[in-house]
């Protein structure tokens, strides 16, 4: 079984894109594919394209309240920082459901399991937590998704040198093209002149058109579940 948490520089910066295209490929290659997001804020059962909804369409599961609830038990209206948006509601979160929640989940050993965080590698999800920490306490390997907007680069090193001081395995960098980019070719040969170079680094152009249209469209990345990285 490969199991990896895929989390990013920041918000937008198109986790769920990258969770939706290997849930499709994986599926596409005939294996049995478990995704979770655990934490999620700007939820709207109305929204079809919420990132529960994608990452179930994704595995070709019916999107419903009950299958939401399965992969996305904490969901918050706000569109910010998913500790805020539950303070707003009146909602505590603690790691230690979140943790328990995603070991309890665990499939079997021919299953694939992705676990999506909410928004950065330091963003709080919970009251007592960020990302970053959930990430150590699961122990699984992180896909760091980052952008080519104007700043990436900083950025992205900076979560790559704090994924490496906590002895967090880093399996990938995807750089996904963003929509105002300083260029994907020279944001990759930046990365890896600047503290990189020993990582593999995936390049993901912008996509275009229906959702379905992206997974399907988008270069084959499924190998990555694969790279050992140590």
């Amino acid at each position: 079984m490969s199991r990896l948490f895929l989390t990013g520089t920041g918000t937008g910066v198109g986790k769920t894109l990258v969770t939706t295209i290997l849930c499709h490929q994986l599926r596409s290659m005939g294996r049995s594919v478990q995704a979770l997001k655990p934490v999620v804020s700007g939820f709207s059962y109305e929204d079809a394209e919420s990132d529960p909804a994608l990452i179930l369409r994704s595995l070709n599961r019916e999107v419903t309240p009950e299958s939401i609830d399965e992969i996305s038990p904490w969901r918050f209206a706000a569109p910010i920082s998913p500790h805020l948006a539950a303070r707003r509601e009146g909602q505590k979160v603690a790691m230690e459901d979140v943790l328990r929640f995603c070991r309890k989940e665990s499939p079997g050993p021919e299953t694939s399991r992705l676990i999506e965080g909410a928004g950065g590698l330091y963003s709080p999800i919970c009251d007592d937590a960020t990302c970053a920490r959930l990430i150590a306490a699961l122990g699984d390997p992180v896909i760091l998704v980052g952008g080519t907007y104007l700043g990436a680069i900083s950025q992205t090193l900076t979560a790559l040198e704090s994924l490496k001081s906590m002895e967090i395995p880093v399996r990938a960098i995807v750089v996904s093209e963003s929509a105002e980019s300083a260029g994907l070719t020279e944001t990759i040969e930046s990365l890896r002149e600047f503290g990189a170079a020993g990582y593999p680094i995936f390049p993901l152009p912008r996509l275009h058109g229906a959702i379905e249209d992206r997974w399907q469209g988008a270069p084959p990345m499924a190998h990555l579940c694969e790279i050992d990285h140590g």
